[in-house]
């Protein structure tokens, strides 16, 4: 096991690998930004070195002051949390040849899924099932044109290292292609350094259903059952909920075994996400993989028992995963709210000092957020203030918890979207469990204010 971690990442995801660390009875780093002087996780560590100023580039993302932070503090491993360096193929290898260790996949794991296009090629190779579309990068618009009439319209395009719905467009006539495949192009060269485009058959109305993977570095794989998440905006997950109102138990057990038997065949170590399209007629189908924790893997946490932080760190000191599939059962329901600092009716960002703070508690409620009274959220980050997990018997029983939680839950001093997810959780379609990632957009129509 290691001694010491330092944790490349800051708010609610360093202060969850300290909690998670400490239980392990390993010590913990924080590195911080000037900004980030009196955050939770600079507080608890049980070191900390400010790294650089406010804007990422110069802190959170500065390599070379992260690894220095590492070497001068006497940290043996990194953890990255989500987002920031944490699938940065380059970084986890400097990591590694500076002689630490990567709480993480392997730098070639993160190097492949990182390239779309790569990522469908192996995970073709390891029997998972694939959407229509282009063999690797469209070449240029006349292969386009030719690709898309093979598909047949709608289409979507799709930046090769692209993410979080940047460079990605639907096309649904051939005289929009050439324009769309412009923008697109040039949207993912500026967010990735990689203009490169593929293109697929756009399903009209997909849930998004990921599975999640836990590896040991011996070969042993298993999954820990699938998250909903198809309550998105402009595809970025606003809700997610463990297991999905979508699946029966014979088309999760096939999920899963052709999840694992894929990650099997990529020899995949530590903990990964799959992500799946499912389309209406029960058909799924292969769409991306993270290699890095999720932002929602507290709704498996609920639903299965198990620390997917402290199996990160095990599992990266090189021990056995120590249990087996048949070992693993999904009880209960889990639901988890991301809590922005964001109007619910724009959604424009609104950073600022919280001036009353009130979480709320009870049974089945957890809260994983780094705010406080007079925390002030700042405008250099992404703009969660906290995630608010609900665990309950059932599905019916779980959204009651939380239409109750969000009643509870006080945040003044700057706007937040509660009120919009209070509104989502009475909202039928999603009660149902009959919704798919048009939900949000339905909701917003038919709520408008």
């Amino acid at each position: 096991m290691f001694h010491r971690i330092l944790i490349a990442n800051r708010g609610e995801i360093a202060l969850r690998v300290i909690r998670a660390a400490r239980e392990l009875g390993v010590e913990t780093v924080a590195v911080h930004s000037t900004a980030d002087s009196n955050s939770l996780h600079v507080r608890f560590a049980d070191q900390s070195l400010c790294i650089g100023p406010p804007p990422s580039k110069e802190s959170y993302l500065n390599i070379p002051a992260i690894l220095s932070a590492a070497e001068v503090s006497g940290a043996d491993a990194i953890h990255p949390g989500y987002g920031f360096l944490s699938e940065n193929a380059e970084f986890a290898e400097m990591v590694q040849h500076s002689g630490l260790g990567w709480i993480g996949p392997r730098p070639e794991m993160i190097r492949m899924m990182g390239n779309k296009i790569r990522a469908k090629e192996a995970m073709k190779e390891g029997g998972l099932p694939q959407l229509p579309g282009s063999e690797g990068v469209v070449q240029d618009e006349r292969d386009l044109v030719r690709l898309a009439e093979k598909i047949g319209f709608p289409v979507i395009l799709k930046a090769a290292a692209g993410g979080g719905g940047r460079g990605m467009k639907i096309v649904r006539e051939k005289e929009q292609l050439a324009q769309m495949y412009r923008t697109a192009s040039a949207e993912s060269l500026a967010a990735f350094g990689n203009g490169d485009m593929y293109v697929e058959r756009y399903v009209e109305r997909p849930r998004h259903i990921e599975i999640q993977i836990v590896a040991d570095e011996h070969g042993n794989v298993i999954h820990l059952g699938e998250r909903e998440c198809s309550v998105q905006r402009r595809h970025q997950k606003m809700l997610e909920e463990s297991p999905s109102p979508a699946l029966n138990e014979k088309l999760r057990e096939r999920m899963g075994r052709v999840a694992v038997e894929a990650m099997k065949q990529v020899r995949y170590n530590n903990v990964g996400t799959i992500e799946f399209l499912l389309d209406e007629r029960g058909d799924f189908y292969f769409m991306e993989m993270n290699t890095r924790i999720q932002v929602e893997h507290p709704v498996t946490e609920s639903v299965t028992g198990l620390d997917l932080i402290k199996e990160q760190i095990r599992l990266a000191a090189g021990e056995d995963l120590g249990r087996t599939q048949k070992s693993i059962f999904l009880k209960g329901h889990a639901i988890e709210c991301r809590v922005t600092a964001e109007d619910p009716v724009s959604f424009a960002p609104s950073p600022g000092l919280i001036t009353a703070y009130n979480a709320p508690g009870g049974l089945g409620v957890r809260i994983d957020s780094a705010a406080y009274e007079q925390y002030r959220v700042l405008p250099f980050y992404d703009s969660m203030v906290a995630k608010l997990i609900v665990y309950a018997d059932s599905r019916p029983a779980a959204i009651m918890r939380m239409r109750r939680a969000l009643e509870e839950y006080i945040v003044e001093g700057i706007k937040t979207n509660i009120a919009f997810h209070k509104k989502l959780l009475v909202y039928e379609p999603f009660v149902q469990g009959r919704y798919d990632t048009r939900l949000v957009e339905k909701l917003l129509a038919d709520n408008p204010n």
